[in-house]
């Protein structure tokens, strides 16, 4: 159980849970795309938005599982409105096969949610031959983005609506002093969680060189990123040692999945955050990450090397 009861500038704190956060809130009309569905964080906050009238697509790799993620919701909340589509985000083939079906079913939308990531497996090349923590947790959400932008821009004219795209991110972006691009797939001096920290750390990044992006086009999108705690998840199937330590002692000191989705739900839904963009948050506050994620122009050759990686 979590055991902290601060509460910052926004009125809620680590012990608020996603369906707190988002009490009173009518999202009825809204279209939300969550990767990385079916499970943790993803899941909750699935459900969260289904709850409060969102119509939410699930991004899921496996749909199967997806299918019956959806079929709980439903049971629980007969009037909710969620889809199952397939992607895989470690496959730069998958995203765009998502991208191409998104954009052509003439559905709008108002928020992206980025989501989905794995933390800390063995050296590992994705399809692509990108070291797979990068590939999954930042390349897959940079292609998705660049090919939702349109639809996103288009519905935020149409709906009159200010669009939100979240990145989750974690507090292991700490764990990285910046994006070394010519050592991503170097296995020689591959280390797990340092990788995990770069992934993280491009999240960021990603959002903040968005930020200036919208700004420079005065278009009514936002993009932030968040870390959503110390939170027990399947993220730590890779460290048998460590999920079981977890699963003893957890309980005492880390959050529960729904008050590990609540600051996601929080940007995904809540008045407080319209206009704000380019922000870092914890506990649905703002919150400072490391210096090196606030270099601007890090995030612009971020950017240029991940335009170049996936060939946009």
């Amino acid at each position: 159980m979590w055991i902290f009861g601060w509460k910052g500038e926004s009125g809620f704190g680590a012990n608020s849970t996603a369906e707190d956060f988002t009490q009173g809130i009518d999202g009825t009309g809204l279209t939300a795309i969550v990767t990385g569905a079916s499970s943790g964080i993803g899941l909750e906050t699935t459900r969260v938005l289904a709850l409060r009238g969102v119509h939410v697509v699930m991004a899921v790799r496996n749909t199967k599982t997806g299918e019956k993620v959806k079929e709980s919701i439903i049971a629980d909340l007969p009037n909710a409105k969620v889809d199952v589509m397939e992607l895989d985000l470690s496959s730069l083939a998958s995203v765009r096969t998502f991208g191409a079906e998104y954009c052509s079913s003439g559905l709008p939308l108002n928020i992206l949610i980025n989501n989905a990531g794995v933390m800390g497996p063995p050296f590992t090349l994705s399809k692509d031959k990108v070291e797979l923590q990068f590939a999954t947790n930042h390349l897959g959400h940079f292609l998705l983005t660049n090919l939702l932008l349109e639809t996103m821009k288009n519905t935020s004219l149409e709906h009159k609506k200010e669009g939100r795209i979240v990145n989750v991110s974690s507090m292991g972006h700490r764990l990285s002093k910046g994006i070394y691009f010519d050592k991503i797939n170097d296995e020689s001096s591959y280390s797990p969680l340092y990788a995990y920290g770069q992934s993280k750390l491009a999240n960021i990044l990603h959002a903040n060189e968005l930020t200036r992006r919208f700004k420079e086009e005065k278009i009514e999108l936002t993009a932030n990123s968040l870390h959503p705690g110390a939170i027990a998840t399947n993220l730590l199937r890779h460290h048998s040692f460590f999920e079981g330590v977890v699963n003893c002692v957890g309980k005492y000191f880390l959050k529960t999945i729904p008050h590990g989705a609540a600051t996601t739900c929080y940007m995904a839904l809540h008045p407080q955050v319209k206009g704000v963009s380019g922000e870092y948050f914890s506990d649905s506050n703002k919150a400072n990450p490391s210096s090196v994620a606030k270099d601007s122009e890090l995030a612009k050759k971020l950017w240029d090397f991940s335009l170049t990686t996936v060939a946009l």
